[in-house]
């Protein structure tokens, strides 16, 4: 947290490393476990904040100990908006961070699921630095990075105060996750950890436009079993630019060479995302550009998403034929396509709508 307040935030700490910190306390070592589980897992917290020590047989000095050395920062709920839909509807939680900034986060359905197997969509920045423009997040001014904590917290506030039992978290709510590099991968941990949220490696995904040694360093951090997917759009330099100014720092030639040195496991495939703006990059070329550049990364799906204007669009929204008519010539080059449904737009919680408002 950005606060002033001096006690460690347990949401940015894997256990061991709250057991580290807590060793000089009374008690400290053999109560970390349980403390971190319930602050993690039910985002339990005393009335100031800090964690909550009682009930563990604790003495009174280890818990005023406890307490005055470690908070479990949840963030304040500022408004909750919900779309109905076949699946489920899907519910965006408007956040407020200790220092006033707001966030979102979206919990999304997936089809034929109960709230288990939804995926849950988390903010890295308040703002974003890369301007696309088909974002709503670009065209807002950049205020920082958010913590590892901050991060976490959006999961486990969620959790515990809207009851949100999400299967999957992905990276691609405001911000650009390896911008924000050190933090994000502090709350790859601490998402990972057993004793407090648990998500395996495979129930993660980081979503990137693909910064300049961004991958490279996500690669490095040996986690092989992590999700990855690009958000690409155009696949040609002067395109991609245009509408991405990313590219201009890293282009296409690079960023997939970066993806195909991506490790790949049995089963995986790297997720390439393509937000269909008709007019823009919907032609025969651009379905054959986008197969061109899957066919350097090794395997991928396309992930294939219409575009959903906000407050200054730059089209339309795309016509179920002109959806259909794309994967399908995707599909003719030889391109795994998945649709994404239209999801959260009436309530500005869909792909590229996420600004830090309510709807």
């Amino acid at each position: 947290m950005t606060g002033t307040d001096a006690r460690i935030d347990v949401f940015g700490l894997t256990l061991a490393e709250l057991v580290e910190a807590a060793k000089s306390l009374p008690s400290g070592r053999g109560a970390a476990s349980a403390i971190y589980a319930r602050s993690l897992r039910e985002g339990r917290s005393a009335p100031d904040g800090s964690v909550d020590p009682s009930g563990l047989g604790l003495s009174p000095a280890s818990e005023a100990a406890w307490r005055g050395a470690f908070r479990a920062g949840l963030l304040e709920i500022a408004d909750l908006v919900e779309e109905a839909g076949e699946a489920g509807s899907t519910t965006k939680a408007v956040l407020i961070t200790e220092d006033g900034e707001r966030i979102e986060c979206v919990r999304i359905p997936m089809p034929g699921s109960d709230g288990t197997k939804s995926t849950l969509c988390l903010s890295s920045q308040a703002g974003c630095r890369m301007g696309c423009a088909f974002c709503e997040t670009g065209r807002k001014p950049f205020a920082r990075n958010l913590s590892a904590a901050e991060i976490v917290s959006q999961a486990a506030t969620t959790r515990a105060r809207l009851g949100w039992r999400c299967g999957n978290i992905v990276f691609m709510g405001m911000g650009e996750p390896l911008d924000n590099f050190d933090e994000l991968a502090r709350a790859l941990a601490v998402l990972n950890e057993p004793r407090g949220l648990g998500y395996s490696w495979e129930r993660l995904t980081v979503c990137t436009s693909g910064p300049p040694g961004g991958i490279e360093r996500l690669r490095a951090l040996g986690l092989k079993r992590l999700g990855l997917s690009i958000s690409l759009n155009a696949a040609a330099d002067e395109a991609r630019t245009a509408i991405m100014p990313v590219n201009s720092l890293n282009g296409l030639s690079a960023l997939a060479a970066s993806l195909a040195a991506y490790p790949q496991r049995r089963n995986f495939a790297l997720g390439v995302n393509w937000c269909l703006i008709p007019g823009l990059n919907d032609s025969r070329e651009d379905a054959a550009g986008a197969a061109a550049f899957c066919a350097r990364i090794g395997r991928c799906v396309v992930n294939l998403i219409p575009y959903n204007p906000g407050t200054s669009p730059l089209a339309r929204a795309p016509s179920e034929g002109e959806i259909e008519l794309f994967a399908a010539r995707l599909e003719e080059h030889g391109c795994l396509v998945k649709r994404r449904a239209a999801k959260g737009t009436s309530i500005m919680a869909g792909c590229g709508q996420l600004s830090g408002r309510s709807g």
